[in-house]
Parts: C-alpha cells; sequence; structure tokens
C-alpha cells in the first residue's frame, strides 16, 4: 500500500486475541490503524461473576495498542446499547419469543454506532475480529458485497453477520477470517500480546455469562405457573394427509406451531415464569421421576404454562418448515431476492455452528416459506434463521 495514501481503519479491540491479531493484520498490511474498545454494559449485577470484566478488557485493549504503538480509545455506547440490544430482548422475552442479542449486537452496534463514531476519526473502514470473510461480484455494472464464511468452519461467525447490509459490508474488513484459530493463537503469541493465551469471551454480546433469569427479572416479574408434560401419543390425531390443495398448504402443514392445552397432559412441577424459557431447554426444570432427559417444548406466556416433552425424540420437539414475515425478511444480497412465486435451493441455519442443513425458500406474496428436507429440533420463534449458497450467507430473518 502507498505509504502517503494509507486507508484509516478503526478496529474494535474488544481485550480478546482475535480482535487483537485483527489489528496487527491491519498494521502489517500499511493501513493506518486506530484501537476503539467499545464500552455497552457495566453492570454486574446480573453476571454469573462480580467482576468487572470491561475494566479488564479495556485495559488489555490499550496494552495491545500500545504494543502496536496505534492510538487508542473507548467509544461509550451504553444508553444505546441498552435501548437497542437489551430492550429488544425484554421485549422478545415477554412475547415469548426467544432473542438472538448478538445478530442485533453486530447490526445495531459494532457496524452501525461503531461506523458512525469511527468515521469522526476519519476511517474509511471498520474492522473486528470475526471469523467471516468478505467478496465482491460486479452485476450489471454494480458492485454486491458478499458475506463468506470463515475458513475455521469450527469459529465461522457468518450467521451472528446475517443482518448486516450493504452498506455496512462496504465499510467492514475481517482480518482473521482466512485463518484458523491456531494460526490467530500463534500470531498473537509471536507478537507477545498480553491476549494470547486469554480465553474467548462467552455469554450475552458485551454483558458475559450471565443468570438469564435474574437477568430477565429487571423487567419481567416471576410469576409462579405449571409445568405441563405432553405425552408422545397426543400426536398420533395429527397425520400428514395424503395430499394437499396447494403448495401453501403443505408448507403451513410442515411449519404448524402444535397448539397445547393444560388437559392435553399432567401436571408435575411448578415455574417461576414461562417466558423465563425457551423451546429445547433441557437445564432448569428442577423436575424428576422421568427416565429419559426432558426438554421444553413450547411456552404459553398468556396463561405462563410451561409443556415439556421426553426425550429427544419428543414429536413436540421438531418442525420441517418454518415461515418469515416480510417485513422481518433481510437479503444480504438483495439482487438475489426472491419475487413472489419463486423458489431457491439452498443450506440453512437457525443456530450458531450448527450444520448446515439442505432446504429450499418459498416466496409468498406475504411470506418467506423455509422448508427443510428433514425434521428439524428446536426451532424457536424470534430467532434468525441464515440461508447460504455454497460458503456465501445470502439472506436471513425472523422466524415466526
Amino acid at each position: 500500500m502507498n505509504k502517503t495514501n494509507k486507508k484509516t481503519v478503526v478496529v474494535g479491540l474488544s481485550g480478546g486475541v482475535d480482535s487483537s491479531v485483527a489489528a496487527k493484520i491491519l498494521v502489517d498490511e500499511g493501513y493506518r490503524v486506530i484501537g476503539a474498545f467499545m464500552l455497552n454494559w457495566d453492570d454486574t449485577r446480573y453476571t454469573i461473576t462480580d467482576e468487572m470484566q470491561w475494566i479488564k478488557d479495556s485495559e488489555d485493549a490499550k496494552k495491545v495498542a500500545e504494543k502496536l504503538n496505534i492510538p487508542f480509545y473507548i467509544f461509550d455506547f451504553k444508553d444505546k446499547y441498552f435501548k437497542r440490544v437489551v430492550d429488544y430482548m425484554f421485549r422478545e422475552y415477554e412475547a415469548g419469543r426467544t432473542p438472538n442479542p448478538d445478530i442485533l449486537c453486530n447490526r445495531e452496534i459494532k457496524f452501525d454506532l461503531f461506523w458512525e463514531e469511527a468515521k469522526k476519526y476519519g476511517a474509511d473502514f471498520v474492522a473486528t475480529g470475526h471469523y467471516a470473510r468478505k467478496g465482491k461480484v460486479t452485476k450489471n455494472e454494480k458492485i454486491y458485497y458478499r458475506l463468506l464464511a470463515g475458513v475455521d468452519i469450527k469459529k465461522d461467525q457468518s450467521y451472528f453477520l446475517a443482518q448486516l447490509n450493504q452498506e455496512q459490508l462496504k465499510n467492514a474488513l475481517f482480518p482473521i477470517g482466512e485463518l484458523e484459530k491456531s494460526k490467530v493463537r500463534k500470531i498473537a503469541k509471536e507478537a507477545d500480546f498480553v491476549t494470547a493465551e486469554k480465553r474467548d469471551s462467552q455469554g450475552l454480546c458485551f454483558v458475559g455469562k450471565v443468570n438469564l433469569p435474574d437477568f430477565l427479572r429487571q423487567q419481567l416479574a416471576p410469576k409462579e405457573g405449571n409445568i405441563i408434560v405432553i405425552p408422545k401419543e397426543f400426536y398420533n390425531d395429527f397425520q400428514k394427509p395424503k395430499n394437499f390443495e396447494n403448495e401453501r398448504n403443505r408448507l403451513e402443514f410442515l411449519g404448524k406451531k402444535y397448539i397445547y392445552k393444560p388437559e392435553d397432559g399432567k401436571v408435575i412441577g411448578k415455574h417461576q415464569g414461562a417466558h423465563y424459557f425457551t423451546k429445547g431447554q433441557r437445564k432448569g426444570l428442577n423436575i424428576g421421576g422421568f427416565k429419559e432427559r426432558t426438554f421444553v417444548i413450547d411456552t404459553d406466556v398468556k396463561n405462563n404454562i410451561v409443556y415439556i416433552g421426553e426425550h429427544y425424540t419428543h414429536p413436540g420437539l421438531y418442525r420441517q418448515a418454518l415461515y418469515v414475515k416480510n417485513d422481518e425478511l433481510h437479503w444480504v444480497r438483495p439482487d438475489l431476492k426472491l419475487q413472489s412465486g419463486e423458489t431457491m435451493d439452498v443450506m440453512i441455519r437457525y443456530r450458531h455452528l450448527q450444520p448446515l442443513r439442505r432446504g429450499k425458500l418459498h416466496q409468498f406474496e406475504d411470506v418467506l416459506y423455509v422448508e427443510f428436507f428433514e425434521p428439524q429440533q428446536a426451532i424457536a420463534e424470534g430467532q434468525f434463521v441464515a440461508w447460504y449458497i455454497d460458503d456465501e450467507l445470502i439472506g436471513s430473518g425472523v422466524i415466526n
């Protein structure tokens, strides 16, 4: 790169090894690099430990910046993080849906607020330590940016970036996307970074590991309700019809949500709030007397009931289709957007690092149906589903 025409990159230094190495790669490539730590959360009341983790993380980030001889700043987004991410979590849980704050965190904070703040420092790009890659393709003389999976399949974070738009991708760099995690650790160790052996962060984006019920009790009060077990025999009346009137009716059947009533099962315990549970959840039920593990198969927040089933093969855990409302549908590649009546064979993911599943998209006037070629376990409303062609994530949406 021409030293007289350096591009400026503001790197989100989180105090972890991945962002540390991302910054080093950019420095080595000749960019003018600025390090910035995003302060989004400083409340330890609901975290598993009482440590002010952000202080340690920001100190480590500063040490890395000093080692690289780059400027370092702290961007304070606490108020906006609460409004854009935490409030969203509360609303979704209260409605009986299961949110994914990490995806919102990237869309709203790391690639929106962070970019707006970075521009004040002359940034041409922002960079993060995500295991993802960016490409581009030209169609009809227009450039479209591609969101590609990271080379390290075990660490691929493209799913967490599924709500980024073309403008956000244009301004983003993912320096470690071509590397395996072991190589990232090796580079950090050779650079003598304080973060070289640091464990990866876990838990909620920028918050850390939390006791979820305690966290949600900030706004969602505990309320005792029943835990009801649904027997497998309940599903005997739900046989697949031999014929369907049309394709939409077939998809509606495959994605139909079972509606349970208290009389469909047996009360076997109590809970302190249906909104604290999510479909597929196994821990936290505090019930016994079953030969096999039990799983949450549904929650009824209106009547404050948690429905469970025994064994991972329980029919209530499985669906073969889901749908996304048009207003909650997002195409990372808008040039590939389906029109009403069109279909597309894709690979699908609805959880981070979940193996990609084969399936098909069906676009109707009002919704997009996502059909799997095999039944899938614990599809939770409120989570995000993402679809890929080969290693490119081309779109996503909120599961309904």
